[in-house]
């Protein structure tokens, strides 16, 4: 049974009654049974829900913050930041989404193809609790919005948000059915995506659990999206804004505990500028401010819980047993509730294993380079391809930038961030498939061709 831990206090919350097999068949049925009506319903319809679900959280915004704080720590600000977002995306899809479902018509030497974007049915998500309403939004608007319905498998650490997100559906005045939450535990996920009434499924979460989700959906020949870990370079180079570049990189690196698949995880700073950014990069970094998550002046709160803390500390152990350089930080200190202060590892040894790990919390891994095409190669150097942030103002080097890192998304002087706008994914073993935008509305829809006659 889900249990709410609040990672600040380690004091333990609302218990939520896993659902028994009778209760999930009936709710796979209700998803299967609400589809074949939800399908048919026009655009206006399914715009006005999204709408109407936006609202929702604008109205609920302080209550919806409060308990992702509760049961993850994120600081408040920053929860208030998510749900903010969440309700941005249900307005885009809403106002741009009909024209993504337009027909496209082709002329042909004879006769003229239409294309169509139909929906297909129930999609499962499987999703974590680093951004427990945010994760979900991105699969959830999409997926109204293209006449699918959605049912969802949340982390076992954040079921309140989980719940709440079916209840803005209800109380925006959206069908029983369209989306449901469903309080399981992991082992459940693999007969739930073997289940003809599912049709694909989509999962934000560890290198692990995609692989047994991708397992799973492949036995089924069900279409999965896959978004999974990364280990994301934030390279500096000399014609480059350093003191912003340093700035940005400490939130980069420890915004949510660092504990976001596209923190800026790797500093790649080239040796020209090395010193400067270090010295505004360090002082960042050691003067955050961490503290209570529901004080508005809090930067950074507890890790998730003590369990994700520890693995993160026993990382950062092996690195310096490796070789690498701890120049500041990584201390637990003597209190309840999942604490760590920010680390930063530097001289990090090449053949060293952390050099190609991803830390999921609050240690940062600095690298100095000679070169571009050392920082390209130093980029690259991961099994990961998430994202990316190059800072530099040679046009050249940020076409190669562009052109040779091998991630799903780059962003030029900046800290990469997901955008509703724009397609969100990863290449390597950061998965496959996109999420918001126009390519995550079509990627689980059947774009049925039909050819006419002249």
């Amino acid at each position: 049974m889900p249990t709410q831990v609040n990672p600040a206090t380690g004091e333990e919350g609302k218990t939520f009654p896993a659902l028994t097999d009778e209760q999930i068949e009936a709710k796979l049925a209700k998803a299967r049974e609400t589809f074949r009506s939800w399908r048919t319903t026009d655009l206006s319809t399914r715009t006005d829900l999204l709408v109407s679900i936006a609202d929702q959280f604008a109205a609920q915004k302080e209550s919806l913050a409060r308990i992702i704080t509760a049961e993850m720590g994120k600081p408040i600000t920053q929860a208030r930041a998510e749900i903010d977002k969440c309700e941005k995306a249900f307005r885009f899809y809403a106002k741009n989404g009909p024209p993504m479902l337009a027909p496209v018509e082709q002329k042909l030497v004879s006769g003229t193809s239409v294309s169509h974007w139909l929906p297909q049915g129930p999609v499962l998500a499987v999703m974590p609790w680093n951004y427990p309403l945010w994760q979900v939004v991105r699969f959830m608007a999409p997926t109204i919005m293209a006449g699918n319905v959605g049912v969802l498998k949340h982390a076992s650490s954040t079921p309140g948000c989980a719940a709440a997100l079916e209840q803005i559906v209800l109380d925006a005045g959206g069908p029983e059915g369209v989306f449901q939450n469903l309080h399981i535990s992991a082992s459940k996920v693999a007969g739930i995506i073997a289940d003809d009434r599912i049709v694909a499924v989509t999962i934000t979460g560890s290198e692990g659990a995609g692989i047994k989700v991708a397992e799973a959906a492949g036995h089924n020949l069900k279409k999965v999206v896959l978004e999974l870990g990364g280990s994301d370079p934030f390279i500096v180079m000399p014609s480059a804004d350093v003191r912003k570049a340093a700035e940005t990189a400490v939130t980069a690196r420890l915004q949510n505990a660092g504990q976001s698949c596209i923190c800026g995880k790797r500093m790649i700073v080239h040796e020209d500028v090395y010193d400067e950014f270090m010295e505004i990069f360090v002082e960042g970094v050691k003067t955050i401010k961490i503290g209570d998550p529901t004080d508005d002046g809090t930067q950074m709160g507890p890790l998730s819980s003590e369990g994700a803390r520890d693995e993160i500390a026993a990382q950062l152990d092996q690195a310096v047993q490796s070789g690498a350089n701890k120049l500041y930080g990584g201390d637990i200190p003597d209190q309840p509730g999942a604490w760590m202060t920010p680390a930063i590892l530097t001289d990090i040894p090449d053949d060293a294993p952390v050099a190609r790990e991803e830390f999921f919390g609050p240690v940062a891994m600095v690298f100095k380079i000679k070169d571009l095409d050392e920082a390209i190669e130093v980029a690259n150097n991961i099994p990961f391809g998430l994202g990316s942030s190059a800072w530099t103002n040679d046009a050249e080097e940020q076409a190669r930038f562009i052109r040779d890192i091998e991630a799903g998304m780059t962003a030029i002087n900046q800290m990469l961030a997901s955008d509703p706008y724009a397609p969100f994914g990863g290449v390597k073993r950061s998965g496959h498939g996109r999420e918001l935008g126009s390519h995550g509305l079509h990627e689980f829809m059947n774009l049925t061709n039909v050819m006419l006659p002249d």
